[in-house]
């Protein structure tokens, strides 16, 4: 596995009284993951924190006794992608299963963005509007489109990413964990070049602040990804931060194996 550097920070913002954000990193199995609570009072919490543990755990335990990058026949996803997405299905049963027999946990709810790092690639799994971007040489690039109904108007291009960031229904999620039995988070794969930046945040971030500020705020302070965190935090704050804010960088600072860069991710959701 290629070496890895990765921080995590999650902020509560200025406008919440409760920080329903989790995030965790395990950079010797190459694991970060990152969910954005929501419903009841402090049950966001309670699902977020549920949905980074089990995942977490669930591919520690797995991942490196497996076969690395090994394709699988019936879907083409590598074995480490259909571990993680196991682990979220399962996530996703957990808090369900919580709501339902809990109260104080009723219509609890959770996005969830989880990455594995192996041989020289990486699987980044994700349900809601968490996001991830990846900087290569300078330039910023989604790797994940939001599971949103205001995501899904920019894409058709009924309102621009500007009029985006003010709608009234930016925050209104069309897939989450824990609201129903089963789910299938939407499965990218991308090989791992030395130097990438991986970028995973909440929308806490991205509601408020571009991804033109975010190319230049990463861009500005390089690989001192502890500043560059503080930075991004601080930008959404000074936007009002109506929100939590999290972010995870994860850097690729060994050189891996090498192969001809190209374009575009392999993404598709990954059924049964």
């Amino acid at each position: 596995m290629m070496k890895l550097k990765m921080l995590a920070k999650t902020d509560v913002g200025i406008r919440r009284k409760h920080n329903e954000d989790f995030v965790g990193t395990t950079p010797s199995h190459g694991i970060a993951v990152l969910a954005d609570g929501m419903g009841g009072y402090n049950a966001g919490e309670v699902a977020s924190a549920m949905a980074v543990e089990i995942i977490t755990n669930e591919i520690k335990a797995k991942v490196l006794d497996i076969p690395a990058a090994q394709i699988d026949s019936d879907t083409g996803f590598t074995s480490e992608s259909i571990l993680v997405r196991n682990a979220i299905r399962h996530a996703n049963d957990s808090i369900y299963d919580t709501a339902q027999r809990k109260a104080g946990c009723a219509g609890m709810g959770t996005t969830v963005l989880a990455a594995v790092f192996y041989s020289d690639r990486i699987t980044a799994a994700h349900v809601g509007d968490s996001r991830m971007y990846r900087q290569r040489d300078g330039e910023l690039t989604h790797v994940t489109e939001d599971h949103s109904l205001i995501h899904e108007q920019v894409r058709r291009g009924l309102v621009t990413a500007q009029d985006a960031r003010n709608s009234t229904i930016k925050n209104l999620v069309t897939r989450a964990l824990g609201v129903g039995k089963g789910v299938d988070p939407d499965i990218v794969e991308d090989i791992v070049f030395p130097g990438d930046l991986y970028l995973m945040c909440s929308d806490g971030l991205t509601d408020v602040v571009s991804d033109e500020i975010i190319e230049q705020t990463l861009t500005r302070f390089g690989k001192d990804m502890n500043k560059a965190a503080d930075e991004l935090i601080r930008l959404a704050n000074a936007a009002g931060g109506p929100d939590n804010i999290s972010v995870i960088l994860i850097e690729a600072s060994k050189k891996a194996e090498a192969v001809k860069k190209s374009g575009g991710f392999f993404s598709r959701m990954l059924g049964k």
